[in-house]
Formats: structure tokens, sequence, C-alpha cells
């Protein structure tokens, strides 16, 4: 290899840089391509570290060719040369390395080109994840959309209406809750205790059920030996929309755990594969309370689970998903799986269901409380209070008017709210304040007709005789209600092939009731209905589920045949046995109370029903019978015997 003094170039460099300033200039220019190679920066940074800092800032043209020497070959230990051909030798050999430095820039670059093009093709989502958790770390997980979102999330917040009325009238203490003092009482004795149970509420929808439980539970945190915290919770759920998934995918319930993949959890979980357990509404009650409504309209397989929760007080998860071994498993999923959920807590569920609705395993485990159906003046003392609360005036007849058309507490005062609101309209550009507001007896009938409301209780007791007609008793829902029925008899169009006809819609146990009650006549009266077109209707139809209009259907049928009026002022229930005798029914206390509503009299009931009516129950007579002779003699119907001739055939149709 040819020596650098033998280069064709040095000759021509040595002939056109002889002079001291030609070779400073070319010195510069070295310094400007050796500044483009490492950067300004670095060409300071390793000057200062090969102490040539100094020398780069020499005038003296030798001290800055050894400067560059250094700097190019990185040695500190290079001496400064002192004659004209050393330096033209040392600059050769300066150019030579800095070729080298540019060769070697040029291929690591062109290099690490390629690597970070290769590292990009197969891991762009791999470097977009970690710059978005290196942003992450720096910023937090807001954006400028999420920031935006935020925004205007606290805007709507603070634009929020005034509470609903219903909060505004829901009482706010036991001592508002009106006809319910029993169930209050008897509810407070069973959570308020040491030794709290679990409790089912029966009765009709509106009167305050859920209201109740939750006034109890702030009543049990006030007692010293209760084992209620301050701060125990009141969790409610609706038995009718808890939904969840047989494969455990989803329970809001008692929770759920499933495959990490798709559980909606932290992103490191489910790239590491562990499952992590949803807590349901049972752990959330806790120390307190979770208050299930409806609780008869659950699933009655959830109904089992939930029994199974009860008794461990404790929800135990479980996942194919899930390994113990795992050192990459949080602590708390290892304790959730080894040890499961907390969940002790006092179950309260309400329903308007009967009890044979709810599953026997969880009903034998609750305690029961009865809520009583609320009367016309109970309704009316809730509306008083509603229009207290509001700081509005009603007319006189305003709370009566109400209270006929409904008898549960929440939608009277539902009905109270939107008259008062229709008051508002009403008087609106007239100048009034809202604290004038008169709620008027028109406001009520105009919120009642755009509601399609019907008066609850159409049918009125009233002081006459009819015949063939009788007033019966059903309940439904611990809702009772009267039943009209009504009988009427002719001659036979065909001698002995007289017909009974009774609407079908009624069901079949009406329909056995009335050959019941064809033959109870049959045995009291003498009267065959071979002998009679017979026609009995229940207004209104409707299904009778039960036997309990027996006594009712034999008075239209007797007072029909017999053409003696019955008093319209008088409801009975009971079931006839075909001996005459008077069996006892259910529902018997939601049937006196229907009664009332309708105005009768008097209310006929079993003599094994008396014990179960508060004797200190006002305003209606209670009259207990054994048989149908007592039934008559308290209807004051005297007995009519019409023997037919003997020895003459019958037949009699059903329709």
């Amino acid at each position: 290899m040819a020596s650098p003094m033998d280069n064709p170039y040095a000759g021509k460099f040595r002939r056109r840089f002889s002079g001291d300033e030609e070779l400073s200039r070319y010195v510069a220019a070295l310094y400007d391509v050796l500044s483009n190679v490492l950067g300004p920066d670095k060409l300071v940074l390793r000057a200062g570290k090969l102490n040539s800092l100094k020398l780069m800032r020499s005038s003296v043209l030798a001290d800055r060719i050894l400067a560059l020497q250094r700097l190019v070959f990185e040695d500190p230990t290079l001496e400064r040369v002192t004659s004209r051909a050393q330096s033209r030798r040392v600059i050769t050999e300066i150019e030579e390395g800095l070729a080298d430095l540019i060769a070697q820039r040029t291929v690591e670059d062109n290099i690490e080109r390629k690597i970070n093009a290769k590292m990009l093709s197969r891991h762009q989502d791999y470097l977009k994840d970690l710059k978005l958790e290196a942003l992450k770390e720096d910023s937090g997980p807001e954006t400028p959309t999420t920031k935006k979102k935020l925004d205007d999330l606290q805007a709507l917040s603070g634009r929020g209406l005034s509470a609903s009325a219903l909060s505004l009238l829901r009482p706010q203490s036991l001592k508002e809750i009106v006809g319910q003092e029993a169930a209050v009482r008897s509810l407070l004795a069973k959570i308020s205790s040491p030794y709290p149970q679990h409790v089912i509420l029966f009765g009709p929808p509106g009167v305050g059920k859920t209201t109740v439980a939750r006034l109890a539970l702030e009543v049990a945190k006030t007692r010293a030996f209760t084992p209620f915290s301050k701060d125990a919770a009141f969790v409610e759920a609706s038995g009718s929309t808890l939904r969840w998934d047989p494969r455990e995918t989803t329970n809001p319930l008692l929770g759920s755990v499933h495959d990490p993949i798709y559980q909606g959890s932290r992103r490191d979980f489910a790239e590491s594969g562990i499952p992590e357990p949803k807590l349901g509404l049972v752990t959330r009650a806790h120390g307190g309370v979770l208050f299930i409504d409806e609780i008869g309209e659950m699933d009655p397989l959830l109904q089992t689970k939930l029994l199974k929760v009860l008794e461990d007080k404790r929800v135990i998860f479980e996942s194919s998903y899930y390994d113990e071994s795992a050192t990459n498993v949080p602590e708390y999923i290892k304790k959730l799986f080894k040890e499961g959920a907390p969940a002790d807590f006092i179950l309260i569920g309400a329903t308007t269901r009967e009890p044979e609705d709810i599953d026997p395993a969880i009903r034998s485990r609750c305690a029961s409380v009865y809520f009583e159906p609320l009367t016309q003046a109970q309704i009316v003392t809730i509306v008083g209070s509603a229009i207290r609360r509001l700081g509005a005036k009603a007319a006189r007849t305003v709370a009566a008017l109400i209270a006929s058309y409904t008898i549960e507490g929440r939608k009277a005062v539902q009905i109270v709210a939107d008259a008062y609101g229709q008051a508002l309209y009403r008087m609106h550009g007239k100048g009034m304040a809202s604290s004038d507001v008169t709620i008027s007896e028109e406001d009520v009938r105009v919120v009642v007709q755009a509601s399609r409301l019907v008066q609850h209780t159409i049918v009125r007791g009233r002081p006459v005789r009819e015949i063939g007609k009788s007033f019966g008793l059903g309940v439904l829902h611990y809702l009772g209600s009267i039943i009209e029925i009504e009988a009427v008899a002719f001659t036979a169009a065909e001698p002995r092939k007289g017909t009974v006809r009774f609407n079908d819609a009624a069901g079949s146990m009406a329909k056995d009731s009335v050959f019941n009650a064809a033959a109870v006549v049959r045995a009291v009266a003498g009267l065959d209905t071979a002998d009679f077109d017979v026609h009995v209707n229940v207004i209104g139809g409707g299904n009778i589920d039960g036997p309990s209009a027996g006594l009712a259907i034999f008075t239209a049928l007797y007072s029909a045949l017999t053409k003696t009026a019955l008093p319209q002022d008088v409801a009975i229930t009971g079931e006839l046995s075909i001996q005459g005798k008077v069996r006892p029914v259910g529902g018997i206390i939601e049937k006196l109370y229907a009664a009332r509503q309708a105005g009768m009299r008097a209310i006929i009931v079993p003599k094994e029903n008396q014990r179960e009516i508060d004797a200190g129950l006002a305003g209606i007579d209670i009259i207990a019978v054994n048989s149908t002779q007592e039934v008559l003699r308290a209807l004051g119907v005297h007995r009519k015997s019409t023997r037919p001739a003997r020895g003459t055939r019958r037949s009699t149709k059903v329709h």
C-alpha cells in the first residue's frame, strides 16, 4: 500500500497549501467536517475528555492541528509536531482517520436504519403500547378528548334540577309511616336486636315496605346493642330485574369470575391469564342490609344460590383459569379464591306474592312481617301530609277525592304531586307565589283523567234490598276487592229440563261453587234447578281461583229462586260445603278492608276466621257464621221451602 507521502493528492496539497494561511483554512475545514460527523456538542465533550479544548481555541496552528489529531484518533498522549513537513503528514493522517470515521458512521447509520425498520414492522403494536404506558405514567390516563368529556359531565352535574317530588314527599322517619304501626314494631323487634333476623315483608304495593326497611336500619344503627355500625350499608335491588348467566359469567347479586380475556379486567391480568373475581351486591351489603324488592320474582335457581350465601356468610369463587401456584397472581385475588368474599348481611325481602310463591328454604330462614292495606281514612292522612310538605293548600274535598282513586300511599302521593303541578300551571301568569298554590278538586280531576285512572272501589254499599244480587270478596296481591254476583231464575222452558248458565271467564272453581250452591239450595229450600232456567253472572268478569265466593253465590242463587230480597250493604265471604257448612277462607283481613272501603255496613265471615280479626276495628259489623241457616238469619231472610211433586223425572243442563 502506498504511503500517505506518495499519494498524488499530497503533492497537490503541498502545492496549494504551502502557506500558513492556506493551511489554517484547511484545518478549519477539517474541524467543520468532524463537527458535522460528531455534532457540535459531542465535539466539545470529546475535546474536554482529551484535554484538547484549549488547544482547539489556540491561535497557534500547530496546537489546533494537535487538538484535531487527538479528537480524530481519541488519543490524549499525542504530541505537537514542530516542522511544516510533519504538520502536512499529520494532516494527511487526520484525513484518513476522518474518512474511516465517516465510513464507520455511515455503516452504523445504515445498520441502525435497517434494525429500526425491522423492529417497527415486527413490534409496532408493542412499541405503541410501551409509549402509551409511558405517557400514562407521566401524564395519567387523561387525553384532551376525555378531559373535554369530563368538563361536559361536570357542567351537566352543575345544572341539576331540584329533588323529585317523591323524594321530597317520602317519609323521613318511622313516625311518619301511616297505617303500619304493627308492621313497624314487628320489623324493629326482628332486626334491632343483638341477633337480627332475615325478614320477608308481605303486603300490597305502595304501602311503604321499602321506606320502612330503610328507616328501620337507621334506627337499628343508633342502638348500642345491635351489631350494625354507623356506616352499615343499605343495598337495594329489584328481584324482577336481577339477571344472571348460569355459566357464572355475570351475576350482579352474588358476584362472578370467568375468562380473564373477556372479563373486562385490567390489561395486565388479561395478558397474564389471571381471572379477577367481580364482587356482587351481597358483598357490598356486608355488615348491613340487602333489600330485595319483589323477591318473589327472582329466578328460583338464583334464590337457591342466595340461600347458600346466607348460610356460609361468604361467596366462594371458582375458575379453571386460576393457578394457585402462579407467582404473578396478586395477594387479594389469592385471598378471594382461597377464602371467598365476605357476605354477612341481613336480608330483607319485600313481595306482593303469597308466601307459597317464595322458595320454601329461604322462607323457613326468614321471619315474616305483614303490611296491612291502607284504608280510605289513612290515604286521606297521607294526602294531607304530602300537601303540607309541598307548602301548598287544598280544597276540603281534595283528600277524599284522591283517596277514592287509590288505596296505595305511593300512588296517592303521585296524584298530589301531579295535581300540584296542574295548579301551578293553572295559576301561571297571575302573579301568585308558589306558596299561595291551592289545589282544587278540578286539578285532581284533570290529573286522573289524563292518567286514565278509575275509582278504586266502584261498588258502594247501599241501604236497600235487591233480589238475586250479593257481594262476595276476593284478594289479589294482598289487596281485597268486592265481587258483584247476580243471579236470575225463570221457570224452565221445558218442564223438568232447566239449565244453569255461568260465565266461563270466572273459572272452573267458581263453576264448582255454583254446583255446590244449587245442591245446598235444594237441601235448604227444596228447590231443584231442574225446574228453572238459571243464569249466574260475576259482574266485570275475572277469574275466581278460590272457593271463598261459594257462600255469596249461594245467597244470590237462593234469592233468585225464592224471590227474596237481600241487603245491599252486607259483604259475604266463606267456602260453602254441600252439607251447608261454612268453611274458613284466606285473606280475611284484606277482605275486611275492601268491605270497609266499599262502605259496607257489615261483613259475614266464617266462624273459624273470627279470631284473625282485630277486635279494635271499627266502622263495620262482623258477623261470624257456621252454616247457611245462620247466614240467612243474618241477612234477615226467612227460610222458604217449596217441595216439588214426587215421582217426576228431572233433567238439568249446565252451559
